[in-house]
């Protein structure tokens, strides 16, 4: 039975590697050129690993300030139990049909096929679309703060403003956005992996190291503001730390995956997620025990007072330096779903990956994709409430509840059992909380409405 499974795996990726028929079509040159399939399960490690653990990890205090200690650590435990599962399931259904030699190659093929097209076309597909290319806008804007705090340090007064050091930011992405298939991406992700545990222990580090100090700021941990606000404040933490474990990019991560597909997610999950404990917990604890309720939206602003450092400056310059190296690789692989919609759109599968009729505009469609995502991160500085929007509205579902329905519908688990009930609930309970944070979101998007200002220096 093993033999013939893999059999058929082996024969799916010849299929695959010839353009042969997938979910009933031949493939597009996204899925052919975009989407190839000669990674190991250590690639696919480093390539989750970059799209999970990501400088939004940072955040993860300033949702504890809102949460307090109990909620926050028992959402962030939640957090991890729920994506991991609902990943594996996710890997486990992309596997049954690899093996019944239909290999699904993207998360639109997926609902597709289980859900049927109006799923694919209408829901899935644009919420993916969304939250990857909003995951790259805000990896632009992030990196441009923090090539500015570096400014900053070095330069105390400097006059140069933020969208400066975001254009300079997508310059570069334009050269990187152009290595041409997820699969090339694999060692910059294994450098992305060690810079994101680098990061991560830095910013302990000046945790500690201000926690301890005369500098210390007075440790409050009351939720700050009236009823409402706290209500409010709950469910649009609930959004930051789903936004902090979303990936929304399981299929095409598994694409990458040479046949036999079967358990290589699932040790690729296991190598993140020790990465994903490793820092989002040490992260998240020293920077709540530090600052309290005075937890800002990223920890390096905290690092930070009226343009003065607080901790070592070495430390704070090296922690920058990390953060911003780690925004270039979690923003190209978040390109990845519009490289690949781009290729099927411009390039012909019937020539090679590499010939000028492809190459030229698989070079223009790149650096024009990476153009816009620059000048909405220069133009819109506080896109960070969207970004929450766009956590709740996209991550949430696409991420926890999603998963287990596509589970139920391929696998039909019997409704007596616990994994039907089980999954039932995830998709219940994560749909309810992406509704009620996707107002939350709202709200605070009108909230802040009057202090946007496009092309603002913060």
């Amino acid at each position: 039975m093993g033999a013939a499974t893999a059999s058929r795996e082996d024969e799916e990726a010849k299929k695959m590697e010839a353009g042969g028929d997938t979910v009933g079509q031949k493939l597009d040159a996204g899925a052919l050129f975009v989407l190839q399939s000669k990674g190991s399960w250590l690639h696919c490690g480093y390539h989750l690993t970059t799209s999970i653990v990501a400088p939004p990890l940072l955040s993860l205090p300033f949702a504890f300030a809102a949460l307090g200690w109990a909620a926050g650590i028992i959402c962030l435990v939640i957090g991890a139990a729920v994506t991991f599962y609902s990943y594996n399931l996710l890997s486990r259904v992309l596997e049954h049909h690899a093996q019944h030699g239909r290999r699904q190659l993207r998360f639109r093929d997926m609902a597709t096929d289980i859900l049927g097209p109006g799923w694919g076309r209408y829901y899935v597909g644009p919420i993916q679309f969304a939250v990857c290319f909003g995951a790259v806008v805000a990896s632009t804007l992030l990196a441009g703060q923090s090539m500015k705090a570096i400014y900053l340090i070095a330069n105390p007064g400097g006059t140069i403003k933020l969208y400066v050091f975001v254009v300079i930011f997508g310059v570069f992405m334009m050269i990187l956005a152009q290595l041409p298939s997820f699969h090339s991406l694999r060692h910059v992700n294994l450098i992305s992996l060690l810079l994101c545990l680098a990061y991560s222990f830095c910013a302990v580090a000046g945790c500690i190291y201000l926690g301890t100090s005369d500098k210390a700021p007075p440790k409050d941990y009351t939720i700050a503001g009236d009823s409402q606000n706290r209500v409010f404040g709950v469910f649009n933490a609930i959004a930051v730390i789903a936004t902090t474990y979303g990936n929304g990019i399981i299929p095409e991560i598994q694409a990458t995956v040479a046949a036999p597909v079967t358990g290589k997610v699932f040790k690729g999950l296991c190598l993140c997620y020790t990465v994903v404990v490793t820092t989002f917990f040490s992260v998240a604890i020293s920077g709540y025990w530090a600052f309290g309720n005075q937890a800002q939206g990223t920890l390096l602003s905290n690092f930070m007072v009226d343009g003065k450092a607080v901790i070592p400056e070495q430390l704070l310059l090296v922690t920058q330096l990390f953060t911003l190296l780690q925004l270039s690789a979690v923003a190209v692989v978040y390109l990845q779903p519009t490289n690949e919609v781009l290729e099927g759109l411009f390039s012909d599968p019937k020539q090679g990956q590499y010939a000028a009729r492809n190459v030229v505009p698989r070079l223009v469609s790149r650096t024009l994709a990476v153009a816009f995502a620059t000048t909405i991160a220069a133009m819109v500085p506080f896109f960070g409430d969207m970004n929450a929007l766009i956590g709740a509205f996209g991550f949430l579902p696409l991420d926890f509840a999603v998963p287990a329905v596509f589970y139920n519908c391929t696998f039909k688990p019997s409704k007596k059992g616990v994994v039907f009930w089980l999954n039932t609930t995830i998709a219940v309970v994560f749909s309810a909380l992406a509704v009620i944070a996707s107002v939350a979101a709202v709200r605070q998007i009108a909230l802040d409405a009057n202090t946007y200002k496009l092309f603002a220096n913060v």
